[in-house]
């Protein structure tokens, strides 16, 4: 009797035994795929390129091979002295000859009424620079020669607006392009209407 339940417990055995291994067990989840290439960190040795589309590019040359730049001023007593020069940015040499042709513009760029001539214009009594005697130059790129204003700040009729002019057009030589420049301080002529200027003289630009 008890051998037969010694079998009986046997066989019962195996069966679960061969249950348990015929069960399908899920497989592991696959890993997750790695990199294909390393990642290398940016070189120290290559510097980064500067963003050129915020770099301020060099002022272009205009047509006519020249530009105007202020080149300084004084102030006394209201009489005014001021003096703009004329770069050669251009390649070729720049011939000039005695006096430019001087206009004198408002904010809006109109011309202001004010009578300018060569000389001191009846300005002043004062040796100011504007009395040289002109004379035959030529530029070579990059030099620049100079002219001269002068004029006062005065008002001498309180019912006439005063006149300010902030930009100058200049004719270099007879035939030429005009020239604009806007400037930092107003060529502030009160009411006195009067303006003189000298002729070019050249030096090397700096």
């Amino acid at each position: 009797m008890i051998a037969k339940r010694w079998v009986r417990g046997l066989v019962g055995g195996v069966i679960a035994v061969g249950a348990l291994a015929g069960c399908e067990v899920p497989p592991p989840p696959e890993a997750a795929p790695g990199p294909t290439a390393p990642v290398r960190a940016p070189s120290a040795s290559r510097p980064t390129q500067p963003d050129r589309s915020t770099q301020p590019e060099a002022q272009p040359c205009p047509e006519g091979g020249v530009r105007l730049r202020e080149s300084g001023g004084d102030a006394a007593m209201g009489l005014r002295l001021a003096s703009l020069a004329l770069v050669n940015c251009g390649t070729e040499p720049y011939v000039l000859d005695g006096y430019p042709e001087l206009r004198v513009l408002d904010r809006q760029g109109a011309p202001v009424e004010v009578s300018a001539a060569t000389g001191t214009n009846g300005v002043t009594t004062s040796v100011t620079g504007v009395e040289a005697a002109p004379r035959k130059m030529t530029l070579r790129p990059g030099a620049e020669a100079t002219f001269s204003m002068v004029w006062r700040n005065t008002v001498t009729d309180a019912t006439v607006p005063a006149v300010e002019g902030w930009e100058v057009e200049v004719v270099p030589r007879p035939g030429a392009p005009r020239v604009r420049l806007r400037l930092t301080q107003p060529v502030d002529l009160g009411n006195t209407g009067r303006l003189g200027y000298g002729p070019w003289i050249e030096r090397d630009a700096r």
